[in-house]
């Protein structure tokens, strides 16, 4: 192994205090990374990491090391990767954040099509429904489904609007009653999506009118599909992307709720970093989800 490849491997094991973590990220076995670091180190002259049964930590001689050559090791990825951009190669990683029912719902026919366009590419997935800081957790890209963006430091592409209603099942609504209006809804259980533990609020409106609702009931969750399976299961009614609850409609296991009421426009955007220019393998994807979206996706939207 070169000296740069055992440098990555060295300040894979720092970041992560690990040997076997840096092995999963790094393809390899962790007794080859334990054999590169052990080179490194008998190359230098000096011991780099202090090894424990339950932690593995940086020397104060590994720690002035990493402080020198990680800048070193960026530099030479920038290097690489713009040299490929300048040469239009598509090739290198990509890390992408999606929320988990979108993410389910289309990302695997959109991999599958962008790998036999561009092999080179490596794509890892991260699908959650929490609202990642792609700056400080090192996302090259992130999708999701939100209004505009309250963070001025990154950039955001809109792809399309996704429509959003208040759904229940016919039992939960014979069993309460239908809602005429929204202050209905505060004698009935409604299931909130749950982010860092808030209350859901929901703001309706129709022309001349606007009403905000706090969703109130037994259960918050922070997935739109688990809150759409609760809905079916008669525990309340819970507001949702159409794409969601679209077949749940069709089947008559779920119906709409205060059909003359909207909610505030929500889209499916992309959000990056704030590059001066995009990379070459972030536009390629970023432009190949943008076009199967518009070309094959039709957001749940009834035919």
């Amino acid at each position: 192994m070169g000296e740069l490849e055992a440098i990555r491997t060295f300040l894979t094991v720092a970041e992560h205090s690990s040997f076997s973590a840096a092995a999963r990220l790094l393809g390899m076995t962790p007794a080859s990374v334990t054999r590169t670091i052990s080179a490194l180190e008998d190359n230098l002259g000096v011991q780099l990491l202090l090894r424990t049964t339950r932690k593995v930590s940086l020397t104060s001689a590994g720690a002035a090391y990493a402080a020198r050559v990680a800048p070193l090791a960026q530099g030479i990825a920038r290097a690489t990767e713009e040299t490929r951009d300048l040469q239009q190669v598509t090739a290198g990683s990509l890390r992408v954040s999606a929320p988990m029912s979108l993410g389910m719902k289309v990302l695997p026919t959109v991999l599958s099509q962008f790998a036999i366009i561009h092999p080179k590419t490596s794509v890892a997935i991260e699908l959650s429904d929490r609202f990642v800081d792609i700056l400080q957790e090192n996302y090259d890209l992130a999708i999701r489904i939100s209004g505009p963006p309250t963070d001025k430091s990154t950039i955001w592409r809109k792809i399309r609007p996704v429509s959003r209603l208040l759904v229940a099942s016919p039992s939960f609504l014979e069993r309460n009653g239908t809602p005429r209006q929204p202050e209905d809804l505060s004698g009935l259980e409604c299931l909130s999506y749950n982010d860092q533990s808030k209350t859901e609020v929901w703001e309706l409106s129709r022309p001349g009118q606007t009403r905000i609702v706090e969703a109130k009931g037994r259960f918050s969750i922070n997935n739109g599909d688990f809150l759409g399976k609760l809905a079916v299961a008669g525990e309340g009614i819970a507001l949702l992307p159409r794409f969601i609850v679209q077949e749940e409609l069709d089947a008559g296991r779920l119906v709409e709720v205060l059909p003359g009421w909207s909610t505030p426009e929500i889209w499916l955007t992309l959000y990056y970093p704030p590059y001066a220019q995009l990379p070459l393998r972030v536009a390629t994807f970023s432009d190949f989800f943008e076009a199967f979206i518009k070309e094959s996706w039709d957001g749940g939207e009834p035919s």
